[in-house]
C-alpha cells in the first residue's frame, strides 16, 4: 500500500455539526487520506454528508458503550466506502470476548470493520483475523515494526501520532500531558503497552523526555516530516496527525498539508 497521512479531527467530541462538515471540507480540500474522528455517529454522518469523496474513520466507536445496531444503520445509510468502522472500548474482565461478540453483529448485517484500536497481541492477532487491520496509539515505530509482522504485509496499519508542532521542550510536554493524563488512572491497556515497549513507570508517571522522544513528534515541519517517515518506513500505511499545542490548530493543518502533502 502506498503510505499515507491522515488527520484526526481537532474537534472529535463536538455536536456543532456545521464546525463538523467545516473541518470535513477543509480536510478534504487540503488533500489528507483520511479524516478520523470519534465514535459520535451523528458526526460521522455530518462529516461525511459535507464532502465528495474523503473516507471518515472512527478511531474509534467505543463497543461497549454504543450498540452494535447504530452503526449498522448508519453504515447503511451513507455512500459505500464513505464510513471506515473503527472498533474499541470492549471493556470488562473479557474484552476479546466482547469484541468478537460486536464483529459478529456486524458481520451478520454484513457490516466489516475497517480496523481495531490494537495494542497488545491478542487484539492485533483479533485485527488481522477478523477486522481490516489495526489503529494503535501511543507506540514507537518499532512497536510498527513488530505489529507489521504480526499482522502481516496485507492489513492496513494506521498509527495515531501526537505532532506538536515546537521546538520549546517545556511547550511539547505541556502539549503531551494532557492527553496522557489518563494513564495516571488504574493500569489499563495503553500503559501496560508502553511498558511492553520498554518505558519505565517513572518515564509515564513524569512523561520523561524519552517518551515523549518516542510517541511524538515534534519540532519544525522537516523534523515532523522526518518522524512521520520513520513510521511508515516501519510499516504504518497511514500516520494519523493529532496536532495540539498550537493556538490554531486550523492554521496547523494547512501548514503541515504544504509540508507533508505536496
Amino acid at each position: 500500500m502506498t503510505p499515507t497521512i491522515g488527520l484526526a479531527s481537532s474537534l472529535p467530541y463536538t455536536e456543532d455539526a456545521a464546525a463538523v462538515a467545516e473541518e470535513a471540507r477543509r480536510t478534504e480540500d487540503l488533500g489528507y487520506a483520511t479524516l478520523w474522528r470519534s465514535g459520535v455517529l451523528p458526526m460521522v454522518a455530518a462529516a461525511v454528508r459535507a464532502t465528495s469523496a474523503i473516507p471518515v474513520a472512527t478511531g474509534i466507536i467505543p463497543v461497549s458503550r454504543v450498540p452494535a445496531a447504530e452503526v449498522i444503520t448508519l453504515h447503511g445509510e451513507l455512500p459505500p466506502g464513505r464510513f471506515r468502522v473503527g472498533l474499541g472500548g470492549a471493556q470488562g474482565p473479557t474484552p476479546l470476548a466482547t469484541m468478537r461478540s460486536y464483529l459478529d453483529e456486524l458481520e451478520a448485517a454484513g457490516v466489516a470493520a475497517d480496523v481495531l484500536a490494537a495494542l497488545g497481541p491478542n487484539m492485533l492477532a483479533l485485527a488481522r483475523d477478523r477486522a481490516g487491520g489495526a489503529y494503535p496509539y501511543l507506540v514507537t515505530p518499532r512497536y510498527v515494526a513488530d505489529a507489521r509482522t504480526v499482522l502481516g504485509p496485507d492489513k492496513q496499519l494506521s498509527v495515531l501520532l501526537m505532532v506538536i508542532p515546537s521546538t520549546d521542550r517545556d511547550t511539547v510536554r505541556a502539549a503531551a500531558e494532557k492527553p496522557l493524563a489518563f494513564l495516571a488512572g488504574p493500569p489499563g491497556g495503553y500503559r501496560r503497552n508502553l511498558l511492553r515497549q520498554g518505558f519505565s513507570e517513572t518515564d509515564i508517571d513524569q512523561v520523561s523526555d524519552r517518551l515523549l522522544d518516542g510517541i511524538t513528534a515534534a519540532g519544525e515541519p522537516d523534523q515532523i516530516a522526518e518522524r512521520i517517515a520513520r513510521y511508515h518506513a516501519a510499516g504504518a500505511d497511514q500516520v494519523v496527525l493529532r496536532i495540539l499545542g498550537v493556538d490554531d490548530i486550523a492554521e496547523w493543518q494547512t501548514k503541515l498539508a504544504a509540508a507533508l502533502l505536496n
